[in-house]
């Protein structure tokens, strides 16, 4: 790919909608020989050949269920930081699809999931040519309740995890609400992960901790007043 931001839902769509023979032909071309595919229900880890792994689960995802509606949401590229890593790139695909199992008619499984595609760049084939990209790595990430879909024929884990989920933020509520105590320590004392010494806190050094512009915290005065 040269410019992989535009072209990975055309890709997405070849691997997820293809007869098998142009899925291998996509993934033999667009992935590396030694990517690697993770998934929540399975993973092939990064050997020499393990693109052909990669090429059978495509196959079966296919069989399990012969027409796919899937759509690209967005797409967000992330260069990497270091100078040893410059020729890589990172994308992060928002991805909506309907997976309809032919072994359960009218079932239709609705999800949403971001694939994180680790990209390294291939040397040009001739001197001038623009880089290329290949996928070296896939990593499908899907929210509990987005997964369990695919198991629970009646909705049934889906709903469990949903009431789950709300309990916990009852939780969180009720555990903020009944330890106060130690938000009020953390903000007069602590001042969040910037700690002050014991020395600094009994003779009252340094002033309130206030929120700094662009994230973080800083003391309002000077630290060791007089």
């Amino acid at each position: 790919m040269e410019n992989p931001v535009a072209e990975i839902p055309h890709v997405i769509h070849l691997l997820t909608q293809s007869a098998p023979s142009l899925q291998r032909a996509t993934i033999e071309r667009y992935f590396t020989p030694d990517a690697s595919f993770t998934h929540p229900f399975c993973r092939t880890g990064s050997f020499h050949g393990s693109r052909w792994l990669i090429w059978n689960i495509y196959r079966w995802y296919k069989i399990m269920s012969p027409r796919i509606d899937i759509a690209v949401d967005s797409v967000a590229a992330l260069r990497a930081p270091t100078a040893f890593d410059a020729h890589s790139l990172r994308l992060y695909v928002s991805i909506h699809q309907v997976f309809q199992p032919w072994a359960i008619p009218g079932l239709r499984v609705r999800v949403r999931l971001v694939t994180e595609l680790q990209l390294v760049a291939t040397p040009p084939a001739e001197a001038h040519a623009p880089r290329c990209y290949r996928i070296a790595a896939q990593n499908d990430l899907y929210q509990v309740n987005e997964f369990v879909k695919f198991v629970s024929v009646l909705r049934v884990l889906w709903l469990a995890v949903l009431g789950w989920q709300f309990a916990a933020t009852g939780f969180c509520v009720l555990g903020a609400l009944l330890l106060a105590p130690v938000s009020w320590v953390e903000e007069n004392v602590v001042g969040g992960n910037e700690e002050r010494g014991v020395r600094a806190v009994v003779l009252g050094e340094g002033g309130k901790w206030v929120a700094e512009e662009g994230g973080g915290s800083v003391l309002d005065g000077e630290e060791g007043g007089e």
